[in-house]
């Protein structure tokens, strides 16, 4: 039969959109499921502000009457034109090993934003770089981790089939949390602390982070703006605290690092401890019972994974990296964590990726944003 699409229109069809992947990666032992509750607010526009400044298509696709894939086309209005582009993104492909399914919803999505007057698409991507980012091409038989994308084999095979090829890889590290923090961490942090005026602001109850939060994020919109960071859109007030209120609930303020100086917040780190096992137990939903699988997975886990760093531009090369960083390996000593995740490092940071080998870090994860011209 032929491959038909239509665009979420009912509730049943967003339920449809929501829970499809969990039927396709049935058996598939390192995917993870999303949050669900999560999940629901991210597809609604009126929970999600990026509707209001990005243009949208959800497709479901059809082979006769039985529900084959899925595909978010996004036009990020307000990115495109703070960087001067016509760009389109496709996002959250998900389908069954048939290629005509992946044919038909990419094209749907590519005559859509041609329509909207775009010359690339670019994907998988989300609303901004927050959203999970690029198809996994290395390291399959690794557990996705809460903010990546964990994709069959095939898929990036079949897009590149269509005519898309790289625009940008992340590499991702694992990193073993040594006994003892290394002497260059030791020495850069005494001589900041000493001579910088620098402080580190450490957290034990989550209500005293709560203040901390739209400064924390006003520092990201500012460093990663400068540094043009890949894919980037600033943050307003309303969105910092959607975010927070996304991750706030799951995180471990032990693990969350602010370097002050003078009143101004300088840099900052954080990072979660690896909950997929329990999110995988509970299925992505968190009632009647899977919050406690989630929490008990969190406090078994001896995995740390890394999310969000920033060091404001006038202090690079200081070594507030390093401060941070042994703040963050005794926090993750202390508490039992063996090894830690580094999450996306851009292929072409070549200083921070050194870095990471230099500290013994294991390459274990690969992933690929590809791009298509659309003219």
């Amino acid at each position: 039969m032929d491959i038909t699409v239509r665009e979420v229109k009912s509730r049943r069809d967003r339920r449809d959109f929501l829970f499809l992947p969990e039927r396709i990666h049935a058996g598939h032992k390192t995917w993870v499921h999303p949050l669900y509750m999560d999940e629901k607010n991210y597809f609604d526009p009126g929970k999600n502000r990026a509707f209001s400044y990005c243009d949208t298509r959800l497709l479901l696709a059809y082979e006769g009457k039985e529900l084959r894939g899925r595909a978010m086309g996004i036009v990020n209005r307000r990115y495109n034109e703070e960087r001067n582009e016509k760009t389109a993104r496709f996002g959250y492909l998900e389908t069954y090993e048939d290629f005509r399914v992946v044919e038909t919803l990419l094209r749907a999505l590519e005559d859509w934003a041609r329509g909207l007057g775009m010359t690339k698409m670019i994907g998988p991507y989300g609303f901004s770089d927050q959203d999970p980012e690029g198809f996994l091409i290395e390291g399959f038989e690794h557990r996705a981790t809460i903010a990546t994308y964990h994709n069959f084999p095939w898929m990036p095979a079949f897009v590149e089939r269509l005519g898309y090829d790289k625009d940008i890889d992340y590499f991702v590290y694992q990193l073993d949390v040594p006994d003892e923090i290394p002497d260059l961490y030791k020495k850069v942090s005494e001589r900041i602390l000493r001579r910088g005026n620098f402080r580190v602001i450490e957290f034990r109850k989550k209500k005293e982070i709560k203040p901390w939060i739209r400064r924390v994020l006003g520092l990201m919109n500012e460093c990663y703006s400068q540094t043009n960071i890949y894919g980037y859109s600033p943050l307003d007030e309303k969105e910092m605290d959607a975010l927070a209120k996304r991750y706030l609930p799951v995180l471990d303020v032990r693990f969350v690092k602010v370097v002050e100086r003078e009143g101004e917040i300088v840099a900052f780190v954080i990072a979660m401890p690896d909950m997929t096992g329990g999110i995988r137990a509970a299925r992505g939903r968190l009632f009647p019972f899977g919050f406690l699988k989630i929490l008990r997975a969190a406090k078994k886990t001896k995995q740390l994974d890394l999310l969000l760093g920033a060091v404001k531009d006038k202090y690079r090369g200081m070594g507030l990296d390093a401060l941070m960083g042994s703040r963050m390996l005794a926090s993750a000593r202390e508490a039992g964590y063996e090894i830690m995740d580094t999450h996306h490092e851009m292929e072409a940071n070549v200083r921070v990726r050194a870095e990471m080998e230099r500290m013994g870090g294991r390459l274990y994860k690969k992933f690929r944003v590809y791009k298509k011209s659309l003219v």
